[in-house]
């Protein structure tokens, strides 16, 4: 095993998502927080308030066991002041008011404390305080709203076709190397300008769609932050099955052959992976991948020749300063399993020390370590080599291993490490730290996660590169064949808060795209996107985010975090505040813009509205261009629709 740096970034902080969950806190992959894979006191920086203020619940001046269950049912005004109120009633930075709130539905508030993001702040609030927390916030009756059978097709289901028929959109990244490339997209770069919505679907009692949808065999499957997993006709947009994960799913799904019956694969936030029948929607087989109270899954699983590879990061970091909490024991993995039944092949860890006890706090509570380096994005397979490579994240515990923060290559028949790069060093970091508190590393890291998955791609004359975007804002280009050798960087963002590059890049055959997203920056400085050449990192175009149309408020800000996708001629990336919008690969010109943050007639008769787009970038198969709108974890606007545009 080789390890090597790839030089020391500036500091900072950064916000992950837990609320609807790369994450979110509050709300729900719905509006409220969020602290994904990459960022609380945000990737770089000071402390940044959204942190302290999502951390109250753990560690700030109320715990003590002043957030404990009451012996009797207490008002919910009383359960409001004493959970919420220090939050939400004075909001700062990206914290949504109490009013904001209302903006939800009851169910949804219930699942993002239940079994989403939120679960990790309410930990200590009984189960029916949380439905009375719940209807309270949203002023709204659990189940109000509701419509379980509008949208459903008249047709029964039936077996997909040919999955890989006209070039679907299977997965996250499209291809096993993950450049989120369509290159039959069933439309031209000439047909974009005339695309116009084809249908909208409303995801039901305010659930916000978070993951990337995928396009399969006349199919389009999505997942939700309640955990429900829909398919619906590509078509039309209605609904063919829908399935209750036990959490929310925020990875892609993916689709593949088990003998001759089609399965779908998704992970959910509680470290389950599930394989369901792509025709109906039963359940296969399930498996949970790490038995940690604060494991899950968001990057999405890879499957490849009969193996399905599968990341798994955690939300340790933000209990971990509690000085209650023995912190921290977690680390990232990628575990393999037999895609047929789900049977374990093999698991390797980010970080091969096993946590040691490491002495207790003032508090008499045990601390330990090492512990981190979650793994927030889907792997990418090198079949040529036989490796897969992947992104990590901070460490929770000083000091930083060297596995964080870094791009890893394993192998793929038993997950050996075979080499590691990292970009950032001395990064340990935990949400909500204060001088004094021994939980903390002593030197706080600036939280400069790998949120984006390694591209892989060939360059002319039989070379390679991997190109990966990190939250300092750099962008790194990796010799595959030579250990991950440094080929180029590039400093394409400020980095910081959920800055610098979030969610995901795109790259054809010529260049890599870009999308910026320096949330604390001005809101108009805020985005942009790039291209460089794959061979040199060099700047072939830079086209800022265009001049906003709102002037202040929460989701006013033109940041591009969502992942880009892109087509022969054009490229695709959305922006917070809810503008989908197509570039030129030429010369970077805007050629089609559409706002999705307005209301939508559903094809299921739900309320529909769209808000930001943000995590997931769209989904391009069959003529079709798909995209969630409203997440809105912890910036963004808040809203509830999978869009599906065409030409026709």
């Amino acid at each position: 095993m080789t390890g090597r740096r790839f030089g020391a970034q500036g500091s900072g902080f950064r916000v992950r998502s837990w609320f609807g969950v790369r994450g979110s806190w509050f709300g729900v992959r719905g509006s409220w927080f969020d602290v994904r894979g990459p960022a609380f006191a945000a990737p770089g920086s000071t402390f940044v308030d959204l942190a302290v203020c999502a951390l109250l619940l753990f560690v700030g001046h109320r715990f003590s066991g002043a957030v404990a269950v009451h012996a009797q049912a207490p008002d919910p005004a009383a359960l409001y002041r004493d959970n919420c109120a220090s939050c939400h009633d004075q909001p700062t930075g990206r914290t949504p008011a109490k009013d904001a709130l209302k903006e939800r539905t009851a169910d949804a508030i219930l699942t993002s404390m239940t079994s989403g993001s939120m679960s990790v702040q309410a930990i200590n609030i009984a189960a029916a305080d949380k439905r009375r927390l719940a209807e309270f916030l949203s002023g709204k009756s659990l189940g109000a709203g509701a419509a379980p059978n509008a949208g459903l097709c008249t047709a029964r289901p039936t077996a997909l076709g040919n999955l890989s028929a006209h070039s679907p959109w299977n997965g996250w990244g499209v291809d096993p190397g993950n450049s989120r490339f369509q290159p039959k997209p069933g439309l031209t770069a000439a047909d974009v300008p005339k695309l116009k919505l084809k249908w909208a679907f409303g995801f039901p009692g305010g659930t916000q769609a978070y993951g990337n949808p995928t396009i399969v065999g006349g199919r389009v499957f999505a997942g939700s932050d309640s955990g429900l997993v829909y398919a619906l006709d590509a078509e039309s947009g209605c609904t063919q099955w829908s399935f209750q994960a036990e959490s929310g799913v925020r990875s892609a799904p993916s689709v593949g052959l088990i003998g001759r019956r089609a399965a779908v694969y998704f992970g959910d936030l509680k470290a389950n992976v599930f394989a369901v029948d792509a025709a109906g929607g039963e359940l296969i087989w399930k498996k949970k991948l790490d038995e940690h109270r604060f494991a899950r899954i968001t990057g999405a699983p890879t499957l490849a020749n009969g193996r399905l590879y599968v990341p798994v990061s955690s939300v340790e970091e933000v209990p971990g300063a509690q000085p209650t909490y023995e912190c921290c024991t977690f680390r990232g993995s990628v575990v393999a399993l037999d895609a047929s039944d789900g049977a374990q092949i093999w698991k390797s860890y980010t970080i091969t020390e096993t946590p040691q006890q490491a002495g207790r706090n003032a508090a008499g509570t045990p601390q330990w370590g090492p512990a981190g380096a979650a793994v927030w994005s889907s792997p990418t397979i090198d079949a040529r080599r036989g490796v897969l490579y992947i992104g990590t994240g901070n460490s929770y515990t000083g000091p930083a291993v060297k596995t964080s923060d870094a791009v890893i290559a394993m192998d793929l028949k038993t997950g050996k490490i075979l080499w590691f790069n990292q970009a950032t060093s001395a990064d340990a970091f935990l949400v909500g730290c204060r001088p004094g508190n021994e939980n903390c590393p002593k030197d706080l890291g600036p939280d400069f996660d790998f949120g984006n998955a390694p591209i892989l791609r060939s360059l002319p004359g039989g070379k390679r590169i991997l190109v990966v975007g990190q939250k300092s804002g750099t962008v790194w280009g990796l010799d595959p064949d030579n250990d991950g050798r440094v080929v180029w960087q590039f400093k394409a963002g400020k980095g910081g808060a959920l800055g610098g590059i979030e969610w995901g890049s795109a790259a054809d055959n010529q260049a890599a795209y870009i999308p910026v997203s320096d949330v604390l920056a001005a809101p108009n400085q805020a985005g942009g996107l790039f291209a460089l050449k794959l061979g040199t990192g060099e700047q072939i175009w830079h086209t800022p985010a265009p001049k906003l149309e709102c002037n202040t408020g929460r989701g006013c800000t033109g940041a591009q975090s969502a992942p880009a996708s892109v087509i022969p001629g054009v490229v695709f990336s959305g922006s917070v505040d809810g503008h989908l919008r197509a570039y030129s690969t030429t010369d970077g010109s805007i050629i089609w813009d559409f706002n999705t943050a307005r209301e939508f007639e559903t094809v299921n008769h739900v309320p529909g509205k769209g808000g930001s787009i943000d995590a997931a970038g769209p989904a391009i198969a069959d003529g079709l261009v798909v995209t969630n709108s409203g997440y809105a974890l912890w910036r963004g606007l808040p809203g509830n629709v999978l869009l599906a545009f065409s030409v026709k």
